[in-house]
């Protein structure tokens, strides 16, 4: 697995984790949803990702992505 196939299946953990977290603990689960949405939305025009990062420190083969 490379580092933008393991951000991307992240982000939508984290969004789906958050999604059920909401529904069956507080509302307020949906905040962390806005900010896994936005640091994806900045992330398609910046190429900014902290998560990549620290990924590509690790060892893990970039993609494509993230470079």
């Amino acid at each position: 697995m490379n580092v933008d196939r393991f951000v991307f299946a992240f982000a939508g953990l984290m969004i789906l984790v958050s999604l059920g977290l909401s529904q069956v603990h507080s509302a307020y689960w949906l905040w962390f949803t806005a900010f896994v949405g936005a640091n994806m939305f900045q992330a398609a025009f910046t190429g900014f990702c902290p998560l990549a990062l620290i990924l590509k420190k690790a060892g893990l083969k970039p993609g494509n992505a993230f470079n």
